[in-house]
């Protein structure tokens, strides 16, 4: 099968009908062009053809989606336990793989998933979707042009949005989800805005301050995470769990000869005045904020399949990120900076 440009149909299968890969089958269904979403698996039966029945999807197990020689490349949306396996059984199948952040939990995960996709020979990305937000890249490509000088101070937030979760949703969380799987996408952003450069030191302050009476069992709601580089610049990362304004993503950079800033809180450019003051609609969600983002992200790994191309986000790029997330989590334990190539 061919598209309207006479380019021949990517056909993916995705493996996780959560949420997040709810969101991934629509989008690649509904506005990547020369995609087809051609399979859905996922540990729960009934989740996998809720989902394939929107969209016309086979709902094999998740053997039979990686034999099956008609699909191209998979989509790994499940949870971040299963990551690196799937990455190794997907390369294993011959098939590219897109798998959500974190790719792994530990850096022996993360080196096996690459050595596989390696090994095989096939694309390996992995979705870190600030890169591809286009005021997170018009501002990388400032700094990469030399728009701000030299980097001196980096920021990077995330505060997810919601009242007090904690006390419905804890049970939930796995610990160490602040640092494994969200500020895991400030380290990438504070990395990639940052080029060139090395993170050298890490060191971690954080708490239970939304859900106090999970501090116990090890989840942690609200960190900021400092990150020395060896071209001296000192970057922070910031992350809390409730956010009752509305879903807060920030990047900056204050280089030597300027600054660039991307994200955005307001929905629109609207504002509203009344004797109460200035109002404006904020976004609730990563996808209202991201939206072109994710689908941007996905659309290159088509292209990146059709072609047999290098992701624009890879493994290496991952592990990377894990390896600073992991230098956080044993600042924390141990009360002290720790060096980030001493994390193994």
């Amino acid at each position: 099968m061919r598209t309207d440009h006479g380019l021949p149909v990517v056909r993916l299968g995705l493996i996780g009908a959560g949420r997040i890969g709810t969101m991934h089958a629509g989008n690649l269904a509904r506005h990547v062009p020369g995609a087809e979403l051609a399979a859905v698996a996922d540990t729960r039966p009934e989740a996998a053809v809720r989902l394939a029945a929107r969209y016309g999807a086979a709902t094999p197990d998740v053997d039979e989606l990686l034999k099956d020689p008609g699909i191209d490349g998979v989509l790994i949306t499940s949870l971040a336990i299963a990551h690196s396996e799937l990455i190794v059984r997907a390369a294993e199948a011959g098939k590219a793989v897109w798998c959500e952040k974190p790719a792994s939990l530990t850096l022996a995960e993360m080196d096996r998933a690459i050595d596989a996709t390696e090994r095989a020979g096939v694309p390996f990305q992995v979705g870190f979707n600030r890169r591809f937000a286009r005021d997170f890249a018009a501002a990388q490509q400032v700094i990469q042009d030399g728009g701000i000088g030299t980097p001196r101070l980096v920021r990077s937030i995330t505060r997810d949005p919601g009242g007090p979760w904690g006390l419905r949703y804890a049970d939930r969380i796995p610990q160490w989800t602040i640092f494994r799987e969200t500020l895991i996408h400030d380290f990438d952003t504070l990395l990639w805005l940052n080029p060139g450069a090395r993170p050298v030191e890490v060191y971690t302050t954080a708490d239970a301050l939304v859900a106090p009476d999970y501090k116990e069992r090890g989840l942690l709601d609200t960190a900021v995470v400092v990150i020395t580089f060896d071209n001296g610049a000192i970057a922070t990362a910031e992350a809390n769990f409730s956010s009752y304004y509305g879903y807060d993503v920030r990047g900056e950079v204050f280089g030597s000869e300027g600054m660039v800033e991307a994200g955005q809180l307001a929905s629109s450019a609207l504002v509203h005045y009344t004797a109460n003051g200035l109002h404006q609609q904020t976004l609730r969600s990563d996808e209202e904020m991201f939206h072109d983002a994710y689908v941007q992200e996905l659309t290159d790994f088509v292209d990146v399949v059709r072609t047999n191309g290098v992701p624009p986000v890879t493994g290496q790029d991952a592990r990377k990120a894990l390896q600073v997330a992991l230098a956080a989590m044993a600042s924390y334990e141990e009360h002290r900076p720790v060096r980030v190539e001493d994390v193994r």
